[in-house]
């Protein structure tokens, strides 16, 4: 396979394909560029396919960028949106970035990789000099985006900054004299600014690498956190392997070739076989990547325990009643739950016991309210089937 097409693997789209391939057999090694917004403290599987593609830049011998996007989480990245995105406080910025790169080193090469923080340059910009980039851009121009295009055709609120956002990303570009940038399938515009910026200012322009969206828990939307159907980097091996578990058959190949790398050869064998096979091996694979190899079998064993042989996992937590509700003889079922702090939210809570998904003791529970004691010895309450823990009273 040659240099060209072990890049276009997995790809969707690469701009600039011929100038990349002459680039690639040149005598220096490129500059790959990849921004992240730290807009929540985890990186998720969607983040996984582009930093894949980023890793394989690296073995390949090229110099991997890594943009930490402070300065533009500022602003907000208005790619598939149908809202302007809450503004977040310098301080949150810089609570969620710390958190980035140690779940980046978990797929890059940390030796290999320049991590640069974009606040570096435009934090020394005026007011000129931003003025100046934006007349680099017209309003007809922006409106060429979808999602910029759908919502003015709605008359939905888009601010003057959120124009700024594709600018500013091809600024990076431009500053850093980057030879390749990669982004989902939504970034290709922004990506395409940061080359007519090379262009205007007489550089090289870079190559630009779309990846497939991958979509998310729902089966339907984009993974990611404002959707809420994502899987973090994270994650506990438990809640990982379980939301991988929960994922459609269909949904199931997409994680095996965007986020195993798997070939089309290796995915045709597994589809010979039983799916659920072929998902507990993409589950126990990807936990042993995050966590290790000891942790991802363990979750197997737990789950063919508790969904093949209808047994209790051995690794519930077990809280005592005095623990969870102090100085009191009952409680509601809703709040004994919340106590164990298991669930996101008392009213995730009220939702699965109203769908029939909890039980005690393997008795299903329909009230929410219902009064809880302490149980005589000790009881067992499991939510769905990746949620097991006891109380003892």
């Amino acid at each position: 396979m040659s240099l060209i097409e072990t890049i276009r693997k997995n790809t969707e789209t690469i701009i600039g394909e011929a100038e990349l391939e002459d680039r690639m057999h040149g005598n220096r090694p490129l500059r790959v560029k990849l921004g992240v917004d730290p807009t929540r403290p985890d990186l998720t599987f969607g983040h996984l396919v582009v930093f894949n593609k980023l890793r394989q830049f690296q073995d390949l011998g090229h110099e991997a960028i890594l943009i930490i996007g402070d300065f533009t989480t500022l602003i907000g990245d208005p790619s598939g949106r149908s809202n302007t995105r809450p503004v977040l406080t310098k301080d949150e910025i810089i609570d969620n970035a710390e958190t980035y790169l140690e779940q980046a080193f978990k797929i890059l090469d940390e030796e290999k990789t320049t991590v640069v923080y974009n606040s570096e340059w435009f934090d020394k910009m005026s007011f000129e000099d931003c003025l100046k980039l934006a007349r680099k851009m017209t309003v007809a121009r922006m409106l060429e985006r979808d999602d910029f295009a759908k919502r003015y055709a709605n008359n939905a609120p888009i601010s003057m900054i959120e124009f700024m956002y594709p600018l500013i990303q091809g600024y990076d570009s431009l500053y850093l004299n980057a030879d390749v940038e990669i982004g989902g399938t939504d970034q290709l515009f922004n990506m395409l600014v940061g080359r007519a910026l090379q262009k205007d200012a007489g550089k090289q322009e870079q190559a630009v690498i779309t990846m497939p969206l991958l979509v998310g828990l729902d089966g339907t939307k984009k993974m990611s956190k404002s959707a809420d159907n994502y899987i973090a980097f994270t994650d506990s091996a438990k809640d990982m392997f379980g939301k991988i578990m929960s994922i459609s058959d269909d949904t199931m190949w997409d994680y095996y070739r965007l986020l195993l790398e798997s070939s089309d050869e290796q995915i045709e064998r597994r589809q010979k076989g039983h799916p659920m096979d072929a998902k507990k091996h993409l589950a126990s694979s990807l936990v042993g990547q995050f966590h290790s190899m000891k942790a991802g079998k363990h979750e197997l064993e737990q789950f063919e325990q508790v969904f093949s042989k209808n047994k209790l996992p051995d690794d519930m937590p077990t809280f005592a009643w005095s623990d969870l509700i102090s100085d009191a003889d009952s409680a509601p079922l809703f709040e004994v739950m919340a106590q164990s702090d298991l669930f996101e939210s008392k009213g995730a809570i009220r939702r699965l016991v109203q769908q029939g998904a909890v039980k005690i003791d393997g008795e299903k529970q329909s009230d929410p309210n219902k009064e809880i004691t302490p149980p005589k010895g000790e009881s067992i309450f499991q939510a769905g089937k990746r949620i097991f823990f006891k109380v003892v009273g």
